[in-house]
C-alpha cells in the first residue's frame, strides 16, 4: 500500500490514485520503505520535555515551582527550553507529540501544552503549541474550542514538599477550586444579567481573575485534566472533590494499585478516567509499592482506556514504544499495546480529530518502523512530523523476518489473577522440586573451559499435528545439572529419570543465570523509605580527609526477599553485585549475592563477601575533581596501615578491582593516566572498570590497551547529566552505539541498571543491544555483557545457575521463565505448573 503526504496532511492511504500523483508532477517524491511498518506517531501524555531539559543543569531546571502547593496560573509552555537535546532523541525514537506538564511537587501545578517535537522556523517554544487555546494566543475562539490541558498532583510528592499529610493536599484542592467556582458564579450571573437585558450597575466586563480563570475552566469542562496519583485513599478523595465541583477528570497517571480498585475510579463525576501508566517502573516509594507489571492488561479488562507515558526524563521517552512492548509481554492486546501510544493517548489529549491514526485528512505525522513496532529493539527507519522526514540521514540496522511479525506473547492468566488475589504483593518466590526433567529444548547455552559459552542446538521433528518438537532434555536433581542431551559427557540414560517433576518447555532455551550491577538490589527496597533501606555510607574520612573509620562493606547491610530482588530471579537474573549507596566519593565495599535467597545465612546466599572497591568521581560530588583523583592518587600510593589503605593496596596488589562510578571522557581519561602512574610506581597491575560511562566509546582503543573495564549503567545511552552529553545515540542517528564500539574494541564491557526495579530486564536489555549492533555483538556477546563479562570484571565465580524460558528463546519476548536451577543453593525453583 501506499501513503500521500502533502501539505502537512495524510492524503491518501492503501491506493493512490493516479490523478493525485500526476497533480503533484516534479515535486513529489517516492520513498520505497520495502514493506516496512508504518504507524501513527507516538504521543506522549505524560512528559517533562522541555522543562525538565537535559542535561541536566540549575539554569534549564523548570519544572517545578516551590511558590505555593496550588498554582493553576502557572503554565509549563513559559519554561520550554527549546534546546533541550532530548527533543531529538526523542523524535528518533518515534514521538511526534508530547502533553508537557509542570512536574509533580505541587497540588495544582499548573496548566500543561501539547507541543509538536519539530523544529520550527521562528524557533520558539509557541511555535510549538499544537492547537493554543483562546487563553493563550486571544486568537478568534474556535468552533469547537481547542482544549486546554492541566497537571495536578496527590500523595507523597506535596506531602514531602510541603511537609504536610494528604488532608492538607486535599483542603488545598477544596480552597483552590472554591475560588475557581466563585469566579464562575460571578460569570454566569454577570451573564444572566446580561442576557434579561438589566443593564444597570452591570459592569463594563465579565468578571476576571488572572489566578483563577484556569480552575473556571475545569469547571466549565473546558480543560482536560490529569492527575498523578497513585493510591485508594486520594482517588477516594478526588471522587469527593470531582462531585463537589462537578469536574471530569480525563485520566490519571502513574496509579499503580488502580488494577486493584477499578470500581472506586469509576465513581468520579463524569466517568471513569483513563489510566496513563508505566509497565515495570514501580516500588520507589510506599504509594507505589504494589504495582504490577499485569495493571494494563488487568485494567483493560476493566473497560479503562489504558496508556503507557514516559514521564520523561524519568523514562527516555524516546524509547517509549519500549513500554508498549513490555505491556503487550504482560498480557494487554496487541491493538490496544499500539493504541496506548499512539490512537489512546491522542484522544484522551483531546486530539483524537487529528492526530493517533493513518487516515486521510490528518496530520502526516506517522513512523516507519524497521521491524513490528511490538518486536524487541523496533526502532524507526525514518520520522514525519507533518510531512516533513526528521531523521536526515537514518541509519538503519537489517532486522530478520521473525521481526517483522508480532511477538506470541506468554500467557499470564494466573499471574494476573494472583496479583490480584494478594493485593499488590504476590508470593513471588518458586515452588521447591528436588528433581526436575525439562523436554522439548530447543537450544541450550553451555559453557566452555574457556569461560564462554555457546549455543547448543536440538535435533527437531515434525508432528502429526503440524507442530515441532524438539528432542532436547535437561535433568536437574536439588539444582544441580545431572545429564543433558546437549553434552556429550553427560547424555541422559532412556527411560524414566526417577520420580522428577516434568517440564514441557515448548521449543523454549535453557540458559545461565545472569548478573546484575547498579540497582542496590539487596540495599535498598523502597528507595523513599528510609526504614527499608541500608541508608548511606558517610566514607571514611573527616572535613580534613584524615581516616576516621573503615570502608562501608555492603554485606554488612544487606535484606533479602525484596521485592525487586525477586522479579528479579524469577525472571532470570540470578546473582547481583551490591555496593553500598553513598553521598560521598567513598562508596565502599561491594557484595555478590543470589538474589533468590531468603537471608544470608542460608546456603548460598552470599556468593562472596568483598568483590570490589567501589569509589564515586563526579563534578557533583565535593570537593573538586581535581582533588577527588588526588586524594585517589594518595591512598593508592600510601604505605600507612589503615585500614583504608589496606583495601587500596589490595587494588594497586591485584587482588580487588577498583570500579569507579564516572560518566565522563574527562575523567576517564584521567583515570587511566593515574592507573598507569600508579602501576609505574608499584609494579602491580590494577584491575580497575568504570561503571556508568556512557561516553566510554570516545576511549575504545585505550581502555582496551590499559586492560580496563567498563559496566554501562544504561545499555540505550542518555545525556541525563553534564558528563553524558557526547553519547553515541545509536540506530536511527548513528550506525555505532556505546555498547558495540566497546565490544568491537575488545573492552571487557558489562551491562547494568540504575534501579532495582531495571533488574528484571536484563535479558531483553542484552538483546536489544545486539538487535541494535548486529556487526559488533553477537548472541554469544550478549549473554557475556550480563554474565561471563561482569563475573570477570569484579573476580567472580563461575555461575552455575540454569534458567528455563518456557514457549521461546531467552532473548526473545515469546519466552517466559519456567524454572531456575541453582546447584550453589542446592534447590530448583519452579515458576509454572
Amino acid at each position: 500500500g501506499d501513503i500521500l503526504l502533502e501539505g502537512g496532511l495524510i492524503k491518501a492511504v492503501g491506493s493512490v490514485s493516479k490523478k493525485l500523483l500526476a497533480d503533484l508532477g516534479s515535486n513529489l517524491v517516492q520513498v520505497d520503505v520495502n514493506g516496512a511498518w508504518v504507524t501513527p506517531g507516538i504521543f506522549d501524555l505524560h512528559s517533562h520535555l522541555g522543562v525538565a531539559s537535559v542535561p541536566e543543569l540549575r539554569g534549564s531546571e523548570d519544572d517545578n515551582s516551590l511558590k505555593g502547593i496550588a498554582q493553576p496560573w502557572l503554565r509549563s509552555l513559559d519554561g520550554i527550553n527549546v534546546f533541550d537535546s532530548a527533543l531529538a532523541l526523542s523524535i528518533s525514537g518515534g514521538v511526534t507529540s508530547s502533553l508537557i506538564f509542570p512536574g509533580s511537587a505541587n497540588a495544582i501545578g499548573g496548566q500543561a501544552y501539547v507541543i509538536k517535537l519539530r523544529q520550527t522556523e521562528e524557533g520558539s517554544p509557541m511555535s510549538m503549541v499544537l492547537e493554543p487555546p483562546f487563553s493563550l494566543n486571544k486568537t478568534s475562539p474556535t468552533d469547537p474550542p481547542h482544549w486546554r490541558h492541566m497537571k495536578h498532583a496527590t500523595g507523597e510528592n506535596p506531602s514531602r514538599v510541603y511537609h504536610g499529610t494528604r488532608m492538607d493536599t486535599m483542603w488545598a484542592f477544596r480552597e483552590a477550586y472554591n475560588e475557581g467556582r466563585k469566579l464562575v458564579k460571578a460569570q454566569d450571573a454577570y451573564c444572566a444579567q446580561a442576557e434579561a437585558g438589566l443593564w444597570e450597575g452591570l459592569a463594563p466586563e465579565v468578571p476576571k481573575d488572572i489566578k483563577w480563570e484556569a480552575l473556571a475552566d475545569v469547571i466549565r469542562g473546558k480543560v482536560k485534566l490529569n492527575i498523578h496519583s497513585y493510591s485508594p485513599s486520594d482517588w477516594d478523595g478526588l471522587a469527593r472533590l470531582t462531585h463537589e465541583f462537578k469536574f471530569h477528570i480525563a485520566a490519571i497517571h502513574h496509579a499503580h494499585s488502580s488494577y486493584l480498585v477499578p470500581e472506586l475510579l469509576e465513581k468520579f463525576w463524569g466517568g471513569k478516567p483513563a489510566v496513563a501508566m508505566f509497565a515495570t517502573n514501580a516500588r520507589q516509594t510506599d504509594e507505589a509499592y504494589r504495582g504490577s507489571e499485569f495493571a494494563p492488561k488487568l485494567l483493560n479488562e476493566a473497560g479503562f482506556k489504558v496508556i503507557m507515558k514516559s514521564d520523561h526524563p524519568v523514562l527516555d521517552s524516546r524509547y517509549l514504544v519500549w513500554e508498549a512492548q513490555q505491556a503487550h509481554y504482560y498480557g494487554l492486546p496487541l491493538n490496544k499495546a499500539l493504541q496506548s501510544v499512539t490512537t489512546t493517548p491522542a484522544e484522551v489529549a483531546g486530539f483524537g480529530h487529528r492526530l493517533g491514526y493513518v487516515q486521510p485528512g490528518y496530520d502526516a505525522d506517522i513512523v516507519v518502523w524497521d521491524s513490528h513496532p511490538l518486536a524487541l529493539g523496533a526502532t524507526p527507519q525514518q520520522v514525519y512530523i507533518d510531512g516533513i522526514p526528521q531523521v536526515t540521514k537514518p541509519m538503519k540496522v537489517p532486522k530478520s523476518a521473525a521481526l517483522q511479525l508480532p511477538p506470541k506473547t506468554p500467557k499470564w492468566d494466573k499471574e494476573a489473577k494472583k496479583a490480584v488475589e494478594y493485593r499488590g504483593l504476590p508470593p513471588l518466590k518458586g515452588d521447591k522440586a528436588e528433581g526436575v526433567l525439562l523436554y522439548n529444548i530447543k537450544s541450550a547455552w553451555i559453557r566452555q573451559p574457556d569461560n564462554r559459552f555457546t549455543e547448543a542446538q536440538a535435533k527437531s521433528r515434525f508432528l502429526k499435528n503440524g507442530g515441532i518438537e524438539y528432542d532436547g532434555v535437561m535433568y536437574f536433581a536439588d539444582g544441580d545439572l545431572v545429564c543433558s542431551s546437549f553434552q556429550r559427557d553427560l547424555l541422559c540414560p532412556r527411560g524414566n529419570l526417577h520420580d522428577a517433576k516434568r517440564i514441557n518447555m515448548e521449543g523454549g532455551s535453557v540458559g545461565p543465570g545472569l548478573t546484575s550491577f547498579g540497582g542496590y538490589l539487596g540495599v535498598v527496597e523502597i528507595d523513599q523509605e528510609p526504614s527499608t533501606n541500608d541508608g548511606y555510607s558517610y566514607g571514611p574520612f573527616d572535613k580534613e580527609f584524615a581516616v576516621v573509620a573503615d570502608l562501608s562493606r555492603g554485606v554488612d547491610g544487606l535484606s533479602f526477599e525484596g521485592r525487586d530482588m525477586l522479579l528479579a530471579y524469577r525472571d532470570g537474573v540470578t546473582t547481583s553485585v551490591a555496593a553500598p549507596r553513598t553521598r560521598t566519593m567513598f562508596s565502599g565495599l561491594s557484595v555478590a549475592l543470589s538474589n533468590g535467597a531468603s537471608h544470608s545465612l542460608e546456603n548460598g546466599a552470599i556468593i562472596k563477601d568483598i568483590t570490589a572497591v567501589h569509589v564515586v568521581i563526579g563534578a557533583e560530588k565535593q570537593p573538586s575533581v581535581g582533588t577527588q583523583i588526588g586524594l585517589l592518587r594518595q591512598i593508592l600510593m600510601s604505605n600507612d596501615d589503615s585500614k583504608v589503605t589496606s583495601w587500596f593496596r589490595g587494588v594497586v596488589d591485584g587482588r580487588l578491582p577498583l570500579i569507579v562510578h564516572t560518566e565522563g571522557l574527562d575523567v576517564m581519561s584521567k583515570l587511566l593516566t593515574l592507573k598507569a602512574e600508579v602501576e609505574s610506581s608499584s609494579g602491580g597491575s590494577i584491575r580497575m572498570a568504570f561503571y556508568g560511562a556512557t561516553e566510554a566509546y570516545l576511549l575504545a582503543k585505550e581502555l582496551a590497551d590499559a586492560g580496563v573495564g567498563v559496566i554501562v549503567s544504561r545499555a540505550r545511552s542518555f545525556p541525563l547529566t553534564w558528563d553524558a552529553r557526547r553519547l553515541l545515540a545509536g540506530p536511527p542517528l548513528t550506525s555505532d552505539t556505546n555498547l558495540g564500539v566497546l565490544v568491537r574494541h575488545g573492552v571487557t564491557v558489562g551491562v547494568g541498571i540504575l534501579e532495582g526495579w531495571e533488574a528484571r530486564s536484563t535479558r531483553f536489555e542484552v538483546a536489544r543491544a545486539a538487535l541494535q549492533a548486529p556487526g559488533d555483538i553477537s548472541r554469544e556477546d550478549a549473554l557475556a555483557l550480563a554474565s561471563t563479562n561482569l563475573e570477570k570484571i569484579f573476580g567472580l565465580p563461575g555461575s552455575e545457575d540454569f534458567v528455563g524460558y518456557k514457549g521461546g528463546d531467552m532473548f526473545d519476548l515469546e519466552s517466559k521463565v519456567a524454572a531456575v536451577m541453582s546447584k550453589r543453593r542446592g534447590r530448583t525453583d519452579l515458576f509454572v505448573e
